[in-house]
C-alpha cells in the first residue's frame, strides 16, 4: 500500500491564472480569492493534500501574496507544522536564483536545489483555480500503478466560454486531451472546440528525479510551460497517463464563473458534492456566530460567522461580518468579509470586495449574465 507521506512532495502555484479575474486579484492572489462563505481557492487543494498525509507542501507566489500568507500562517491549520518539510512559500528573490517566473519551469528551476534534496519519491504540481474535494491518494497509486512518468487529472465539460474566448494569451493557457487506453496521445493548447473535452485540472503526478531532469532541460532551452514546451513534444517517448475526476469541480475562468459557482452552492445537491467526505480546512477566526434580528427575512443564503441581518435577503453568499441593516434588501449576491448594506438599501447582482459599504438608500443591480463587481474599501 501507498505511504502517501513517505512517498510524495506538493507543489503549489498559486499565481496561475491571476490574468482572468483581474479585478479579484488587484490585491490578492488566484489562491487567496474568497469562496463559499468562509474559504479561499488554495484551501480546497491543501486540505486534500493534507487528507492524504502529505506533510512537505511547497507554495510557489509569484506576486500579491501578503494576504495568502497572512492566510496560511504557519499552516497549523492544515497540521502542516513540521521540523521537517511542512508548508513552504517559496516569494520571487527568496534565493539567489529565484525570480517573478513566467510559467512552471521558471518557478520550479529557482528552487530545483530544494526539490533534489526533498526525501520523497513523487512530486505532485496543481494551480488554485479550481474548489475540488480532490482524493490524492487515489490519484498517487493510479499512478504507480499504471507505470506512468507522468499521470494527468483531468475531467470531462465544455470548455467554459470564459476561456474560449479569453484575451489573457500565454497566462491563461488551458489543455484538453487526446486519450487512447488511458494513455493521453495529444495536448491540445486552447483549442476552440464545442461540446464535452477532457478538461485539464492542471494536476500532475511525477517521479521527483525524473522532474528534476526534465526541468534542467527545459531551463537551459528556454523554455517556460511545463504543459506545452515539456509534456506535449515528449508525448511519444514518454508514458503520460490521464486520471478522470469524477467529482465535483468548480472552475472559477472569470467574475461570471466566481458569481456562478458561489451561487451555485446554495443548492443542497452542489453544496453536499464538494464537502461531502474529508474536511476542508481553513483559516480559524473565532468570530460570534450569525444574528437574525426580529423582522429579518432570509431565503436561500449561506452565511458564514459574525454576521448581523436585519433586512431582507434572498439567495445569497455572505461571508464573515457582513451586515445587513433594517430596511435593506438583498438579492442574487455575493458579499466579501465587512461588507454593510445600509438601511433601505436594495442590491441585486453583485459582488462586493472586503469592506464595502452600500450607502443608505442606494440602488444597485446587476444581471444574471453581468455581475457588477465593487472593489475593496470602496464606498458606494
Amino acid at each position: 500500500m501507498l505511504n502517501p507521506n513517505r512517498s510524495a512532495m506538493g507543489i503549489i502555484f498559486p499565481n496561475s491564472y491571476d490574468a482572468l479575474v483581474p479585478d479579484l486579484v488587484n490585491v490578492r492572489l488566484m489562491a487567496s480569492i474568497p469562496f463559499a462563505s468562509r474559504y479561499r481557492l488554495i484551501d480546497f487543494i491543501l486540505s486534500g493534500m493534507t487528507n492524504c498525509g502529505i506533510d512537505n507542501v511547497c507554495i510557489m507566489v509569484n506576486n500579491n501574496y501578503h494576504s495568502l500568507m497572512d492566510h496560511l500562517g504557519s499552516g497549523r491549520e492544515w497540521d502542516l507544522v513540521r521540523k521537517n518539510g511542512g508548508l513552504n512559500i517559496f516569494p520571487p528573490f527568496a534565493e539567489k536564483t529565484s525570480k517573478q517566473y513566467v510559467g512552471r519551469v521558471e518557478a520550479l528551476a529557482g528552487i530545483l536545489g530544494f526539490i533534489k534534496d526533498q526525501k520523497e519519491k513523487y512530486v505532485i504540481l496543481t494551480d488554485t483555480n479550481i474548489a475540488v474535494n480532490f482524493d490524492f491518494k487515489d490519484m498517487l497509486q493510479a499512478h504507480i500503478d499504471s507505470g506512468a512518468d507522468v499521470t494527468v487529472a483531468y475531467n470531462e465539460q465544455e470548455v467554459p466560454k470564459s476561456l474560449l474566448t479569453s484575451q489573457a494569451g500565454d497566462k491563461g493557457f488551458y489543455y484538453t486531451f487526446g486519450i487512447e487506453d488511458g494513455r493521453i496521445t495529444k495536448i491540445f493548447v486552447n483549442p476552440q472546440d464545442s461540446g464535452v473535452q477532457n478538461l485539464s485540472m492542471n494536476i500532475y503526478v511525477i517521479e521527483r528525479e525524473l522532474l528534476v531532469k526534465m526541468i534542467n532541460t527545459a531551463f537551459v532551452r528556454g523554455q517556460h510551460y511545463f504543459e506545452r514546451d515539456v509534456l506535449l513534444p515528449r508525448l511519444n517517448f514518454l508514458n503520460v497517463q490521464a486520471y478522470k475526476y469524477e467529482g465535483y469541480v468548480a472552475r472559477i475562468s472569470d467574475m461570471k464563473s466566481y458569481f456562478d459557482e458561489n451561487m451555485k452552492l446554495l443548492d443542497d445537491y452542489n453544496l453536499d458534492a464538494l464537502f461531502y467526505g474529508p474536511p476542508i480546512y481553513t483559516k480559524l477566526h473565532g468570530g460570534d456566530p450569525t444574528r437574525y434580528i426580529e423582522g429579518a427575512k432570509v431565503q436561500d443564503v449561506m452565511a458564514a460567522d459574525g454576521c448581523v441581518i436585519e433586512g431582507e435577503v434572498e439567495n445569497s453568499v455572505l461571508f464573515r461580518g457582513v451586515k445587513i441593516a433594517k430596511g435593506a434588501k438583498v438579492k442574487n449576491c455575493v458579499l466579501m468579509q465587512g461588507t454593510v448594506v445600509e438601511a433601505g438599501a436594495e442590491i441585486e447582482y453583485l459582488v462586493t470586495d472586503k469592506s464595502v459599504t452600500i450607502t443608505a438608500g442606494k440602488e444597485m443591480r446587476g444581471t444574471d449574465t453581468f455581475p457588477v463587481y465593487i472593489g475593496k474599501f470602496q464606498t458606494v
